[in-house]
């Protein structure tokens, strides 16, 4: 819409040319008269003077004053009003008579002393003045030679009143003001008559306009306009006659559409009622096809379980070598089938949606090592060169799903090792930082396998696709893993890509958004002992390479790097000497000699020497430690082993120890195992023998209770589903009344639903262990749940009376860190002394958190703390720390727990003056 209108518009053009030529007119004229009454006046003046200066020249010649006053006055009244005054003045500039006096005369005739040069004018604000000299026409003298020269005998002065000149001037202004303003109103009127006669008919035809938008066919148009308003009012009524016609074939349509909605509107209460049916038989075949997953997971755990543990009881058994290939081959397959079970099971939860990520806070660069070392074994076995390298700024502490992260490693890698047959598999990590709480983890996965075509690699991204979908594919597999490792990482608001082609190789690369936590765990690693330390290294691959002298420079060791053996040699025969010296190499046959001659060679230059090798052979290891090695690394990579292996020989806080294992023998404990599958039972049964000393064994959870009433156990491992009473409600009773109400229950269950670890741990369990049983798994959870045993109570009983504490001080219980140290003295003092060290931060830290009431970051410094006393003998601050923690987990309320902080605090300071710190600390 316009800012202005029609009627707007036309008196806009009307008025404003209007007004501009009527004061460009009025101002010509008006200027113009003031110019000719100026000239009037001034000739009027002129006229005037002349004559009068002629005629009064003999009268004052002779000094005839009457004759001077009559032609005076005479000539004054002849032009009164226009005359002001007129005076006559002698060559002496005297007055010698006026008309009517003024004083500004003299001024006037003093200006004009002797000028002869002819009438003078001096304009002021009321008079015009004009003034000429009085010639004495009758005497003429000669003088230089010829030039006349007439004399003057005074000065006529004639004063005009200018009142009748402005009168005039602005009568001519009045004048032009009249007619522009009459010529204004006239454009007014005409413009006003010019606009009645277009806004009349327009507002019809807008009138009109706006019922045909309403849908109205009578426009009211009747009356013929004129000009090309006709010409509109003819359109609209042509449109409203047209509308009408459209109007009604319109409303047959709508009629026929309405006929055919209807039908179609039944036929789809019919298909959502069919719908519904099938959405409820859908959902209901879901629900028993997740009871199904997770019992049959249970069933075929359970015999997997004792396939798996048989097989490994029989590797201790003495066997053939046909027998141990067939164990391999069996081994082997279980897993196999262990894995496929996994894979479906997790593909089962993506798709209903119920798989959850944990958030907890975790390391990253040791949850992949824990996958590196899982994978080395099968890479070392295809002498592949497994390597990582994660960038020096990747921060370390994060807070996600450890264990999903893990998974998608796992598979990525496993899939690189499986389709490479020669060369190495490379990881790199980076990081890009998203904002201050959150960071994007950068992984990608480099193998130099087979390679992928084109045309394959969308396939492999779908349920139980593979780039090979034959049935006599070559390597195996469900087809799952990449399909369950794109969910995950797209739940990690990441995405996963691939970049390959057939015969060089595939990259997979992938990211994952973690948070970073407000509170970091600090390093443990001792790379203060690593500064400035000469280190000499050699490693031939490109990728390992880099990644450890990223490490070594990033703890500021002085690195001197080859990568090939020329090099190596050459820093060997210069007059130099190392403080360490680490050689990578690979592990095969045809290597050991080389390698060898490589220790041999450098020995004499270093005072400490390590190796890196792509195997996890201990006989391997142990002969080149016989050669002359200090100690012997498995790659990949593990950054805190390689620090804590290198810094061992020059670190004060934590001396080097070489326990000597002795003969294991069996803890005098009674154990009870719960499980209703007999090869299950027997496994368990099998593997606790070689540790424990008396077990008892029941089939269902009412076999348990009813053993539990009778007996006193010192651990029970309780299977969960069973007939007659399940091992969750067995657990229950036991806890409720019976012999057993503290003893440690162990769940040993095949399930592999989220959460379940979780809500076993709340049903009241003190454990959880997985089928198939893992071995080592078992012995840890023997040795956290258990007491000690004959041995190590002797061995700390001796240590006991054979120890003296460091210092006498009430809140040190010296036995009581004997025992926690397993009888070692140099132990304890060591766990004491880092106790004793960490103290004057934990003061600092904690008296900072309660002075900002920071109730977390209480609980995390107590949290800490509590930790570091479980292994000294401060039982008393154990007690406190833990008293502190279970109230903040509880109710986070600084107040409410103050004085327990206070006597704390106190404790500590006490604890650090019995140990002769506390003046050190100030």
């Amino acid at each position: 819409m316009t800012k202005f209108g029609l009627r707007d518009s036309v008196l806009t053009l009307t008025l404003i040319p209007t007004v501009i030529i009527g004061l460009l007119l009025g101002g010509y004229f008006t200027i113009n008269r003031y110019i000719e009454l100026d000239e009037i006046l001034y000739q009027q003046g002129v006229t005037i003077i002349e004559p009068l200066a002629i005629a009064v020249e003999q009268p004052l010649l002779k000094r005839d004053k009457a004759l001077l006053t009559r032609l005076v006055s005479h000539t004054h009244n002849k032009h009164s009003p226009a005359i002001q005054s007129i005076a006559i003045f002698d060559e002496n500039n005297e007055l010698v008579i006026f008309s009517k006096y003024q004083s500004e005369f003299k001024e006037i005739v003093s200006s004009n002393a002797n000028n002869m040069d002819g009438i003078q004018v001096q304009n002021s604000e009321h008079y015009l003045t004009f003034s000429t000299a009085i010639i004495n026409h009758s005497r003429q003298d000669t003088i230089w030679n010829h030039h006349s020269y007439q004399a003057s005998l005074g000065t006529v002065v004639i004063m005009l009143n200018k009142q009748q000149a402005i009168i005039g001037q602005q009568r001519a202004l009045l004048v032009s003001g009249v007619v522009i303003l009459l010529a204004l109103i006239l454009a007014i009127v005409l413009a006003f008559r010019l606009t009645r006669m277009f806004i009349q008919p327009l507002n019809k035809l807008v009138l009109a306009t706006d019922k045909l938008i309403e849908g109205k066919v009578d426009t009211g148009l009747d009356q013929k306009m004129f000009g090309e308003f006709e010409l509109l009012r003819t359109g609209l009524n042509t449109i409203a006659e047209t509308m009408v016609v459209q109007r009604d074939e319109m409303q047959k349509h709508i009629d026929q559409a309405t006929s055919d909605y209807r039908e179609t509107l039944e036929q789809y209460e019919t298909q959502n009622i069919q719908l519904s049916i099938a959405k409820k038989d859908a959902q209901d075949a879901n629900r028993v096809k997740s009871d199904f997953l997770a019992k049959m997971s249970h069933e075929l755990r359970t015999p997997l379980n004792g396939v798996i543990g048989f097989t490994r009881q029989l590797y201790k058994t003495p066997l053939n070598k046909h027998q141990k290939d067939y164990l391999d081959t069996i081994e082997l397959s279980a897993n196999s089938l262990l894995t496929i079970i996994s894979d479906i099971l997790d593909f089962s939860k993506l798709e209903a949606g119920a798989m959850e990520l944990e958030s907890m806070q975790f390391q990253l660069r040791d949850n992949i090592n824990e996958v590196m070392t899982l994978l080395a074994p099968s890479a070392h076995e295809k002498q592949l060169e497994l390597s990582i390298f994660i960038h020096p700024q990747v921060p370390d502490n994060l807070t996600g799903d450890p264990t999903r992260f893990k998974q998608i490693l796992i598979n990525l890698l496993s899939n690189a090792i499986k389709f490479t047959e020669k060369g190495s598999i490379k990881v790199d990590v980076g990081y890009r930082l998203l904002d201050e709480e959150r960071a994007s983890i950068l992984v990608s996965v480099t193998d130099t396998g087979v390679g992928i075509p084109m045309d394959k690699q969308d396939a492999l991204f779908t349920p139980f696709g593979q780039a090979d979908s034959s049935i006599t594919r070559k390597f195996g597999g469900t087809g799952l893993g990449l399909i369950i490792t794109k969910h995950i990482v797209e739940a990690m608001n990441g995405r996963i890509t691939l970049n390959s082609a057939p015969g060089n190789g595939t990259c997979f690369t992938f990211n994952a958004v973690f948070r970073t936590p407000s509170n970091s765990i600090t390093s443990d690693l001792p790379t203060q002992s690593l500064i400035n330390k000469r280190i000499l290294y050699l490693e031939p691959h490109e990728h390992t390479h880099q990644a450890t002298l990223s490490l070594l420079n990033e703890w500021q060791a002085r690195v001197t790097a080859c990568l090939d053996e020329e090099s190596f040699l050459a820093e060997i025969n210069k007059d130099f000497s190392y403080d360490i010296c680490i050689i990578g190499h690979t592990a095969a046959i045809d290597d050991m000699q080389q390698l060898k001659s490589y220790v041999k060679a450098v020995r004499p230059v270093t005072d400490y020497l390590y190796l890196m090798l792509n195997t996890v052979s201990h006989n391997m290891r142990e002969a080149f430690i016989g050669s002359g090695a200090d100690a012997c690394l498995s790659k990949p990579l593990n950054h805190r082993k390689l620090c804590e292996v290198l810094a061992a020989p020059y670190r004060l806080d934590h001396p080097v120890h070489n326990i000597e294992q002795g003969d294991e023998k069996l803890l005098p404990l009674k154990v009870l195992v719960v499980d209703d599958n007999d090869a299950n039972l027997k496994l368990i049964c099998t593997l606790l023998d070689e540790q424990i000393e008396l077990i008892d064994t029941a089939h269902n959870g009412s076999q348990a209770y009813s053993l539990s009433k009778s007996h006193k156990y010192d651990l029970i491992f309780m299977d969960i589903q069973m007939p007659i009473m399940d091992g969750i409600t067995a657990c229950k009773l036991i806890r409720e009344s019976s012999l057993n109400e503290d003893t440690p229950i162990i769940a040993v269950t095949a399930h592999a639903l989220a959460g379940e670890k979780e809500q076993l741990l709340k049903d009241g369990f003190k454990g959880y262990l997985t089928k198939p049983i893992d071995e080592d798994m078992l012995k840890q959870i023997i040795s956290d749940h258990s007491p000690q045993s004959p041995i190590n109570r002797e061995r700390n009983k001796v240590a006991a009376i054979n120890s003296e504490p460091p210092f006498e001080s009430a809140r040190l219980d010296w036995q009581l860190a004997l025992q926690r140290a397993g009888g070692k003295e140099e132990l304890a003092l060591e766990m004491l002394n880092m106790l004793l060290l960490s103290v004057p931060e934990t003061l600092r830290l904690l008296n900072e958190a309660i002075e900002k009431e920071d109730c977390e970051h209480v609980l995390s410094i107590v949290h800490k703390f509590h930790g570091a006393c479980c292994y000294t003998g401060v039982p008393k601050l154990k007690s406190l720390a833990e008293t502190l923690e279970t109230a903040l987990k509880g109710d986070c309320d600084l107040n409410y727990i103050e004085p327990e902080l206070f006597e704390l605090v106190d404790e500590l300071n006490n604890l650090l003056s019995d140990a002769g710190m506390l003046e050190q600390q100030r």
